[in-house]
């Protein structure tokens, strides 16, 4: 897998190739590029950049005084995007919504379309459920008692857990594949808690918010009907925030749309990619 250093360390990334419109897409915690296996073979025409970021399904550490904080690590893709020199970018969050805050810092020139998929938002950081995260991992040695009670499929499953953010349920083996890194790997482990006890207060968030309203660039937000993670009304709220905003519900779904529904998602993404003016490159064979 391509890698690129960065100034917090260095980052995996997938790249599928080819000469048609960037899609950048980002994943949650801890996860990896995997979170997307289902939906880039359905985006012919289009290349499709999936880092791999600091979120706690990293294979590699960071530097010890990386800033791995919501800001922090939103401002390290902006970082990956110069360093990979990619413009006219399509940037597409699941789950994890810091992303967004390359634009209430005023790094958003490369990118050309936002898409938000059931993800963080307004003072949804982090989302209900995993605010019990937060707090264990701010406990001495509370990461790696997470990594273990995650091992156990019952605890794995709970709908609190990864077990409530797919109706499909995510398989084992994709699982173990997101939590090995911080399961046999200490700095990994030390990563992990220092994005997690990041979020700022709600007032920062909301603020940060505020400042998105100014991005006059095509938005589109897909929201899940089924999610008890990410609130129904915050679908709604971020279209009506953005000028160019417009909202897509997707049924039968929860957060992890692209488990859920990666069909839908795709059709979805390639529609208004092409009403934006994103059209995919030809097909060559």
């Amino acid at each position: 897998m391509p890698q690129v250093q960065l100034s917090a360390g260095p980052i995996d990334y997938q790249d599928t190739g080819g000469a048609g419109p960037v899609l950048v897409l980002a994943h949650g915690l801890p996860m990896n590029e995997r979170q997307w296996r289902k939906v880039t073979p359905l985006l012919n025409g289009y290349r499709c950049i999936l880092p791999t970021l600091p979120l706690g399904g990293h294979r590699h550490p960071m530097n010890p005084g990386a800033d791995l904080s919501q800001r922090g690590v939103a401002l390290l893709l902006g970082e990956l995007l110069d360093r990979l020199d990619l413009n006219a970018v399509t940037l597409i969050l699941n789950d994890w919504g810091g992303g967004q805050f390359l634009i209430s810092e005023g790094k958003s020139d490369r990118i050309a379309r936002l898409v938000l998929v059931a993800c963080e938002a307004f003072d949804n950081f982090p989302p209900g459920p995993a605010k019990q995260l937060a707090v264990l991992a701010r406990m001495p040695g509370g990461i790696w008692l997470l990594m273990q009670l995650l091992r156990i499929k019952r605890v794995r499953r709970n709908r609190t857990l990864y077990g409530g953010m797919s109706l499909r349920g995510i398989p084992d083996d994709i699982l173990d594949d997101w939590f090995a890194p911080a399961t046999r790997d200490r700095a990994i482990r030390r990563d992990f808690a220092k994005f997690a006890t990041s979020a700022p207060n709600r007032d920062t968030l909301l603020a940060w918010s505020e400042r998105m309203r100014h991005f006059d660039r095509p938005v589109l937000v897909v929201w899940a009907r089924q999610d008890t993670f990410m609130p129904q009304e915050h679908g709604r709220r971020l279209a009506e925030l953005f000028p160019q905003g417009r909202l897509v519900e997707i049924d039968d779904s929860a957060t992890l749309v692209p488990e859920d529904q990666p069909e839908q998602l795709a059709q979805v993404l390639v529609r208004f990619l092409m009403e934006t003016g994103a059209k995919p490159a030809a097909r060559t064979d």
